[in-house]
């Protein structure tokens, strides 16, 4: 018995130890004051600090005025990749949205923001 629970605690170990995780430059970007009808196009950088392939599953916004785009492919351990995400500035006013990433990393939900003001 003894000899089981260590076998099973050795493959939860190993199981948290084999992982892929996020590291992002900066999980809030900021457009600060920016015109009505200005390039919406922001990147976020970030790489896999894991040590298994990072696979983004799908992308989430707040609204439809935030569009994200995602790596299609996998993201190697170490390797450094980006999200864009293109925000409508065709409204004016003060925004905050976030976008919300599901993938396998060991924190399988992950959530960053964009945020600005769009002045006339």
């Amino acid at each position: 018995m003894n000899k089981g629970l260590l076998l099973g605690l050795g493959l939860l170990f190993s199981v948290g130890v084999s992982a892929q995780e996020f590291q992002f430059e900066k999980e809030t970007i900021n457009y600060g004051k920016v015109a009505k009808g200005s390039d919406g196009k922001r990147i976020f950088e970030f790489t896999n600090i894991g040590d298994a392939p990072l696979i983004i599953e799908d992308i989430k916004t707040s609204c439809d005025c935030a569009v994200p785009e995602s790596p299609k492919r996998p993201i190697m351990p170490g390797e450094k990749s980006t999200l864009t995400v293109e925000y409508d500035t065709s409204k004016t006013g003060g925004f905050s949205k976030t976008i919300t990433i599901f993938s396998n990393a060991k924190s399988e939900i992950k959530k960053i923001k964009v945020k600005g003001y769009i002045s006339k």
